[in-house]
């Protein structure tokens, strides 16, 4: 442990002062400051067009603060492997890595519907900093019932976690990685001769919420986008997945995760919040401000919130619930097998053991892979956050 924070205080140490200035962390404002904040963001446009402006900055800022550019493109085949599927009951299941730069792997899972269409939508699933990553409880069914109701689903690691470990999480450029993760995953689901490239949709909770709001904003290709416990007007993300690249603030520009939700819109996003964290205010602050984007563009049925003021920060069932009956709305799915009596069936669900469902488990890895942080940020010839 010694060794690791070592690493991360050197690395850190290596940017500039004035790139730390930028940066918006945590709970960066009061949630009284925050109120203030949206009213004044609220002032910036009035209309369709203004609107746009205001998001087309908001984008333009988060390829900036990422470095968006410094990917490099292939010059060769990317890798892919990928295992044989397992049979389930209306599923299967194959592991994945995929080569998303040169040298640089996701890791994954891929459930596949068994229902005979020729093209289905597709699902990502990013997942946060819950116990159990992508082989937790939670992710294991909501990607086996999409999956069921008629999704290609990829449920896929954070960097630093499950199979992902070539680098440390909370490595300086995270938030870069699993946003071009998420990415690759769309270029990689799209020119899948099973998906519909016009049905996109990505769902995620803490973390993985703040992922698919980010990559939402940021690829015209999603077309249904459901966070879940973390657009926030005062709270920026705690984690360097999240917050530790200047995307939310340059010079006088300022920005939010609210807002950066918001340049998704018309496009169908559903809002789920709870009472016990950040999120608690949504339908007093936060909801009505993406109403208020939406409405612009004369879509105001596109945007909901679902908020659940009894319950915690997680993605239980009753967000899965939520999230079920917004994408099977939004994306063409059946609930058809899936539901008994208007209740989703998930206790028929067969749980997968870790190591069934680890890709690493059939191939060795990959020669040629990136190893560590300081080799990855010097590949991509990034040695300090803008």
């Amino acid at each position: 442990m010694n060794g690791y924070k070592l690493i991360v205080v050197l690395l850190l140490g290596s940017f500039s002062s004035a790139a730390w200035g930028q940066l918006c962390q945590g709970h960066y404002w009061t949630e009284v400051e925050a109120k203030v904040k949206m009213q004044e963001f609220s002032q910036l446009w009035n209309d369709q067009n203004s609107w746009e402006k205001r998001a087309d900055a908001i984008k333009s800022n988060l390829k900036r603060g990422l470095q968006w550019d410094k990917i490099p493109s292939f010059d060769r085949p990317q890798t892919l492997l990928i295992s044989a599927p397992v049979s389930m009951d209306g599923y299967q299941v194959q592991n994945i890595a995929l080569e998303t730069f040169p040298g640089f792997y996701v890791t994954g899972n891929l459930y596949l519907p068994l229902n005979g269409a020729k093209k289905h939508p597709a699902v990502l699933s990013p997942h946060g900093h819950m116990k159990g990553g992508r082989f937790s409880e939670d992710v294991q069914l909501r990607c086996a019932l999409l999956a069921k109701m008629g999704a290609v689903v990829l449920a896929y690691d954070m960097v630093g976690y499950g199979e992902s470990t070539q680098l440390n999480h909370k490595m300086p450029i995270s938030l870069l990685l699993q946003t071009w993760n998420s990415k690759a995953i769309i270029d990689y689901l799209v020119n899948r001769d099973d998906v519909d490239p016009l049905r996109i949709g990505v769902t995620g909770a803490s973390g993985g919420g703040t992922q698919s709001f980010m990559i939402a904003a940021l690829d015209p290709r999603v077309s249904v986008s459901v966070p879940v416990v973390q657009v926030s007007a005062h709270f920026f993300g705690g984690c360097a997945c999240e917050s530790g690249m200047p995307v939310h603030k340059n010079g006088a520009f300022q920005t939010n995760n609210v807002e950066i939700a918001a340049a998704f819109a018309p496009r169908p996003q559903l809002i789920i919040s709870d009472g016990a964290d950040w999120t608690k205010n949504t339908p007093e602050v936060e909801f009505p401000y993406l109403q208020s984007v939406y409405n612009v563009f004369g879509k105001n049925k596109s945007i909901e919130n679902v908020h659940l003021a009894e319950e915690q920060h997680n993605y239980g069932p009753s967000k899965r619930i939520a999230a079920y009956d917004f994408l099977a709305k939004h994306l063409g799915l059946s609930k058809n097998k899936v539901q008994e009596n208007g209740q989703y069936k998930e206790d028929e669900i067969q749980l997968l053991d870790q190591e069934i469902l680890e890709i690493y488990k059939t191939y060795p890895q990959p020669e040629g892979m990136l190893q560590g942080d300081q080799a990855i940020m010097n590949f991509l010839n990034i040695n300090k956050i803008l």
